[in-house]
């Protein structure tokens, strides 16, 4: 059999027939399109960039030739494969069981072809910048998350102060640098604080700057975040541990646009949009005293909730591929797909550290597993159920419930009264379900 030559960036080689149509599109969104034959599939050999995904067209691939495309998991272990489906369900086989399973993503005819483009972008990583490509950078197709798109969309060219929530590792920072990429000021200084992680005697230093001789060690001026983000966004992440004294200085930055570096009675005018972000009640902090009510008004014009992890669906195995995918790129490893059990077990944990807990768990598996298909014994997921159980009767019986209530609703696409009909009760228990589990969907119709 002949050599391939090497591959281009941007490649798709295509396991089968492509139609016109999908050629012609494909093109249109800068993607080259390789044909490879069924009987060629089998060590073809892969050379050139990392940027080459795989298309395993199973609508033209006969199951009776399914044994020759077994070695494409040995051959390709590198390449991203994406499989298309017929209408009609394929004969089940262990061979065809193992490709599906090594596969990123599935689609089934008719296909979607701008899903399928949105998806061979995120592969090739091009929705890795996030600051260049907006929400898409936020990763998932559940309802959730669109709802989080669309709020961004609508936001981010409204020149206030947006005040972002959610729990910690919902991908908070990503949504400001959205936020940022989308308005006006994308051509400026995104530049983001963890307010929490400065040292209570620098803050004011570090968010308004100093003059030479402010304090001992202040050997020369010091400009700070606000004006050095001038035109542009600043983010501060965890608003909540910004001390009291800073509180005030940040008020005058949104009342009056003006900054006063440390040492200084001098007031410099500053541009700059104020992003912030909290993953504990700001309200509360406010009638505890320990964050100013005048302030968390000036902040929260513009709220954006952003959903945690176990409320996002599928998006958890979306994500998992895509965070494997993009270790390999960087990454010597064996590991290039999941099994269906681990799938199952993404899919059913809790996810108490959210997005960052997944990541570091893909990351921590795909160097541990000896096989290509990483198994929930690798992600330490093999006994999802074993924690809750431990809680007793009470608490399973509260986490079967949850879990319930979850599926009914993207079943029926969050439609309330869809869903309260297919569990036979009321729209006010489906109500008082989600307000009980904590269920923060802004979609619930």
């Amino acid at each position: 059999m002949a050599a391939v030559p090497d591959f281009p960036a941007r490649c798709v080689i295509w396991f089968g027939q492509p139609l016109a149509l999908e050629r012609a599109t494909l093109a249109a969104a800068g993607w080259q399109v390789r044909s490879v034959a069924p009987e060629q599939c089998a060590g073809i050999g892969m050379r050139g960039s990392d940027q080459v995904v795989g298309l395993l067209d199973l609508r033209t691939v006969v199951p009776a030739n399914l044994a020759h495309l077994q070695q494409l998991l040995v051959d390709h272990r590198h390449m991203s494969l994406l499989a298309l489906l017929p209408a009609a369900p394929l004969r089940s086989s262990p061979v065809l069981d193992a490709l599906l399973a090594a596969c990123v993503d599935t689609y089934v005819a008719p296909i979607d072809l701008p899903r399928v483009v949105q998806r061979l972008q995120q592969l090739a990583g091009a929705e890795s910048l996030p600051a260049a490509h907006g929400p898409q950078s936020l990763i998932g197709d559940s309802a959730v998350l669109q709802v989080t798109r669309a709020a961004i969309r609508r936001y981010a060219p409204v020149d206030l102060p947006v005040l972002i929530t959610g729990e910690t590792g919902t991908g908070k920072e990503l949504a400001a640098q959205a936020l940022h990429a989308l308005s006006a000021r994308h051509a400026r200084p995104f530049l983001a604080v963890n307010c929490g992680a400065i040292p209570a005697a620098l803050v004011q230093s570090e968010l308004f700057g100093h003059e030479r001789g402010a304090f001992t060690g202040a050997a020369t001026r010091r400009l700070g975040l606000f004006e050095s983000a001038s035109g542009g966004t600043v983010f501060l992440d965890e608003i909540g541990d910004l001390p009291l004294d800073a509180q005030t200085n940040l008020l005058r930055v949104l009342q009056e646009g003006t900054v006063e570096r440390v040492g200084s009675n001098r007031p410099l005018e500053v541009d700059v949009r104020v992003l912030a972000a909290t993953h504990v009640d700001l309200e509360k902090a406010v009638e505890q005293g320990h964050f100013r009510r005048d302030l968390f008004y000036r902040l929260n014009v513009l709220r954006l909730p952003l959903p945690p992890l176990r409320e996002r669906g599928s998006d958890i195995a979306l994500l998992a591929h895509h965070f494997l995918s993009s270790f390999r790129h960087r990454h010597v490893t064996r590991a290039r797909g999941f099994t269906a059990e681990a799938v199952q077990a993404l899919e059913r944990f809790g996810w108490p550290g959210n997005v960052r807990e997944l990541l570091n768990r893909v990351q921590r598996a795909a160097i541990v597993s000896d096989a290509e298909l990483i198994t929930a014994a690798d992600l330490e997921l093999s006994q999802p159920l074993l924690a809750s159980t431990e809680r007793g009767l009470h608490g399973a019986k509260q986490i079967a419930e949850r879990e319930t209530l979850l599926h009914a609703l993207r079943q029926h696409d969050f439609n309330v009264t869809a869903c309260a009909r297919h569990m036979q009760v009321s729209r006010v228990t489906v109500y008082r379900l989600c307000r009980k589990h904590q269920l923060a969907l802004p979609e619930l119709r």
